[in-house]
């Protein structure tokens, strides 16, 4: 059913951002089409690979004060947790620089957190509604996650815990016992536990994805396969996307192409500071063995989720740009480190039981997505630059993209997403 105000609504991109936005555009009477050359949920896109955490408690920006000090172990060492190939130091180092500044103080990441609490606040609750309506309702869960650590020392030492009760986030500590009732097969090093229980997890990040794509054309959306180049605009008014295959005539617009978007924003002149984290998960099949509840490991600095496909360990930041070739070691070191936490696991485990990936996630050097208009024409609505909380953050997001599109007020103040920020 259109509205008096119904506008024709071209979402590129049909990721986790994409899929919600055309659906929440839907619902506000739009039609809607989405722009991707790719499957939704496919294995080229970034939800695929998402360790599938909706961690709602993620507000900490990935810069903290300090972090400067880190940088000439992130390009001594190929295989750390966060990495920068040398080749690629030069064009990431204006980024670089952004990142560190705005973690740079306490307050600076403080206020990163209350604006992520605001994004991420409910996520759980608001994916389950969509998960419902979509029928596939079993995808996810609101049963918490657990953070694990090997003594109770680095977590008080940890500015994003203190942070994140300052913005009103609370949790369970568990001692070794009742970690240890908790997660049997978990390696005894592990000492201390903070458990979330507001968090949730997705079961299969990619066919969740897929889901809400199909439920977007049940509802009427339509999907064209193609690149999405630019924009025909005259007179501050959008008239048509430009893609591979022709023009799609709108409206309106929403750039949601996660790494893809910073040409798009580029070419009408927004030249807006989006970086490409690439990240890397290996999948273990029938491992036989694995945490009850979903975690994150201090030591490892990885996520480990039960998925319908496997149990799948995430994490690894890599700084190389989109197009270099992967470096598989680093999900090597994903599969050793998940042997290290559940001794049971087998040591030597069939290649055809494991599967590892490679994707990239859209990050502003700020840990902040960029959620508003453009400044060519109020007609484009950027949606993308989420980093670490793509999945999590694409619920709220979407609501937000049907807001700004219908000419509503926005649910929560969109200052602190505002892409003029970098400008």
């Amino acid at each position: 059913m259109t509205t008096a105000t119904s506008r024709h609504v071209a979402i590129i991109g049909a990721g986790a951002v994409g899929v919600v936005s055309a659906i929440e555009a839907l619902r506000d009477g739009h039609r809607v089409t989405l722009i991707d050359p790719g499957e939704p949920g496919g294995e080229q896109a970034a939800s695929y690979g998402n360790a599938g955490w909706l961690s709602s408690h993620s507000v900490i920006p990935p810069s903290e004060p300090g972090v400067w000090k880190k940088v000439p172990g992130y390009l001594m060492d190929p295989l750390g947790p966060l990495a920068i190939r040398w080749s690629y130091l030069p064009k990431v180092l204006p980024w670089l620089v952004q990142y560190l500044l705005s973690g740079w103080t306490e307050a600076r990441v403080e206020k990163t957190a209350w604006a992520l609490r605001d994004l991420l606040k409910d996520a759980p609750k608001l994916h389950k509604v969509l998960a419902d309506e979509a029928g596939v309702s079993e995808l996810i869960e609101r049963n918490g996650v657990m953070h694990v650590y090997p003594s109770r020392a680095p977590f008080d030492g940890d500015l994003g815990w203190r942070i994140r009760k300052r913005v009103g986030i609370q949790w369970l500590e568990l001692n070794a016992d009742e970690m240890r009732q908790r997660e049997p097969d978990l390696d005894p090093r592990y000492t201390f536990g903070v458990l979330v229980e507001e968090a949730g997890r997705c079961r299969n990040p990619g066919g969740y994805v897929a889901a809400l794509a199909a439920h977007a054309m049940a509802q009427g959306a339509e999907i064209v396969k193609a690149h999405a180049k630019g924009f025909r605009i005259d007179n501050g008014k959008l008239v048509s996307v430009i893609t591979d295959s022709g023009e799609i005539s709108c409206d309106a617009a929403v750039i949601a192409a996660g790494a893809r978007s910073k040409a798009l924003a580029a070419s009408i002149g927004d030249p807006l500071p989006l970086e490409t984290e690439r990240g890397y998960h290996v999948m273990i099949t029938d491992p036989g063995t694995g945490p009850r509840t979903s975690m994150m490991a201090s030591d490892a600095k990885m996520v480990i989720n039960w998925t319908d496909k496997g149990l799948r360990a995430a994490g690894q930041v890599e700084f190389a740009g989109v197009d270099a070739a992967p470096n598989w070691k680093r999900a090597e070191i994903l599969r050793e480190n998940l042997i290290g936490m559940f001794p049971k696991l087998p040591k030597s485990i069939s290649p055809d039981r494991i599967k590892v990936w490679l994707g990239h996630r859209p990050s502003m050097p700020d840990g902040r997505p960029c959620i508003g208009h453009a400044r060519a024409t109020r007609d484009i609505v950027y949606a993308f630059g989420h980093g670490h909380v793509g999945l999590v953050g694409s619920a709220r997001t979407g609501r937000l993209v049907a807001q700004l599109v219908s000419g509503r007020d926005p649910e929560i103040p969109l200052a602190p997403f505002a892409p003029t920020r970098f400008l």
